[in-house]
């Protein structure tokens, strides 16, 4: 028994301070685990969160989990190999395979839409390049944005060559180059391009130069008819409870929209993107090069470029990032190459704020202070405006501003306030958009909302003013810009 102590001592003493780094190591690492899942559990308990999460160190995954329901019908629990639909997530990917053809000499930036689609008519054709296209600087209008779009094509399918005649005829918005307006049909228009210069299809180029070299069997086009084992089911709040997302055909969103995927599937493509099997290192630097300024921030092909304040400091790091809605889903990942750190979001009930849950998992990540989530003010004064009037629901809101455990958010309020405006509760809608006006002044969505409840209420000038006030704020708002056209003529 000596002896074996002894033997012991001595290979502490020989190992010495680097056991204790290691030990060190160890401990922070659990420790900023468990620091990510109580994170993580507060927002699912608060109805928050519904999805799956993965965080990744210097490289390595330090926490993954799902969280609430994939599919509510049947109890079937989020996991982080559950299928999600990854809304504009997909832009990176679509942005990839443009690269991937530049370098073999299949197509060139700078040329026009029309070098690649000769068939494509309309006042983009020669103007627009494919550098325009993957910047978000065509000045093509979004389809996305255009009045009924939702209601009257998003659930009819198309194939590529008939969906870019809906839009190839539109009046450009600006000069090719001149802004960032963000857009989809241009990202459409790549996934056309994509399939007419390869002669494959866009999901054929995907699984051929993405998804299989670098291992993710579990990614792919989302097409509604196909069983798809462990795909989660899209969700919207309607109330305080939750329903079945609308449906949306897949051939839509195409190459700006319809990708499915998992945290682990997503992590993998991070890696490769240190490495040079899909592209070369000099087509990589284009793909991650500030080519536009999008308000604060920038964008390059498919990713925004951007920087994230660390605690309560001043200091902030760079990051590389995306996010993504589709219907009943919304996305969210966040790439810190320098400490090659990852953060991956993927939420199905749709309009949460994930933004706001990177910026507390980076600042763990960091060893900074980060914030706690809240309850939501929005979904407890729901019910009081929908059942009790203005007047109460005036009551609550002025008692919930004085509750610290409550937050009341601008996407949160946005939603509730629609809710009831699709109800008939115009009144009420109008004064939870006119309480969003006065937390949020600087959004020009909060002025957009409320100008189209004043419009439904009949009240024209108001409207007017308000949406006056949001493309002021937000001149890429073009809803808002079509909308005071037609208002202005009548």
């Amino acid at each position: 028994m000596m002896k074996q102590r002894s033997k012991f001592k001595h290979l502490k003493e020989l190992l010495g301070t680097g056991v204790l780094f290691l030990f060190t190591l160890i401990s922070v690492a659990q420790s900023k685990s468990e620091m990510i899942g109580e994170l993580m559990e507060k927002y699912s308990e608060y109805e928050q969160f519904n999805g799956s999460v993965l965080v990744s160190e210097n490289g390595d995954v330090i926490f993954k989990k799902g969280y609430g329901m994939a599919n509510m019908e049947f109890d079937i629990p989020n996991e982080p190999d559950t299928k999600h639909r990854l809304g504009s997530i997909t832009k990176q990917f679509t942005a990839m395979l443009i690269l991937q053809l530049v370098e073999e000499g299949k197509l060139e930036l700078d040329k026009p839409i029309s070098n690649y689609l000769p068939d494509y008519e309309g006042p983009a054709a020669e103007e627009v390049t494919i550098h325009h296209l993957l910047t978000h600087s065509s000045g093509i209008p979004s389809y996305t944005s255009f009045p009924g779009f939702f209601e009257n094509q998003s659930r009819d399918p198309y194939t590529p060559g008939e969906f870019v005649k809906t839009f190839a005829d539109s009046t450009l918005q600006f000069m090719p180059g001149e802004k960032f307006a963000y857009n989809n049909s241009g990202y459409f228009l790549l996934g056309h391009i994509i399939e007419e210069v390869s002669g494959k299809s866009y999901e054929k180029m995907l699984e051929e130069n993405i998804f299989e070299p670098v291992g993710m069997n579990n990614s792919g086009y989302d097409h509604h008819g196909n069983i798809i084992k462990n795909r989660a089911a899209g969700y919207e709040r309607a109330g305080n409870g939750y329903r079945n997302a609308p449906y949306l055909d897949m051939s839509i969103p195409y190459a700006a929209g319809s990708l499915y995927s998992t945290v682990e599937d997503l992590y993998l493509w991070d890696q490769a993107l240190y490495e040079e099997e899909l592209l070369s290192e000099e087509l990589k630097e284009e793909m991650f090069e500030a080519h536009i300024k999008d308000g604060d921030s920038k964008y390059g092909y498919g990713w925004g470029l951007g920087k994230m304040p660390i605690g309560k400091t001043a200091d902030s790091i760079q990051t590389i990032a995306h996010g993504g809605g589709i219907n009943g889903f919304n996305t969210l990942l966040i790439r810190v190459p320098e400490e090659k750190h990852l953060i991956v979001l993927l939420n199905n009930t749709g309009g949460t704020n994930l933004g706001e849950m990177a910026s507390s998992i980076l600042n763990i990540l960091y060893g900074a202070d980060y914030d706690m989530p809240k309850r939501s003010a929005a979904m407890e004064l729901l019910p009081v405006f929908r059942n009790q009037g203005v007047s109460a629901g005036m009551e609550k809101y002025k008692a919930l501003k004085e509750d610290e455990t409550y937050a009341l958010k601008e996407n949160e309020m946005n939603m509730i306030g629609y809710q009831l405006l699709q109800s008939g509760k115009t009144e009420e809608a109008i004064e939870v958009f006119k309480i969003n006006v006065e937390e949020f002044p600087e959004s020009g969505n909060v002025y957009d909302s409320l100008g189209e409840a004043y419009l439904e209420a009949g009240q024209k000038e108001l409207a007017i003013e308000n949406y006056k006030k949001s493309v002021e704020i937000d001149p890429g708002n073009t809803n808002g810009i079509n909308i005071l056209k037609k208002l202005e003529q009548e």
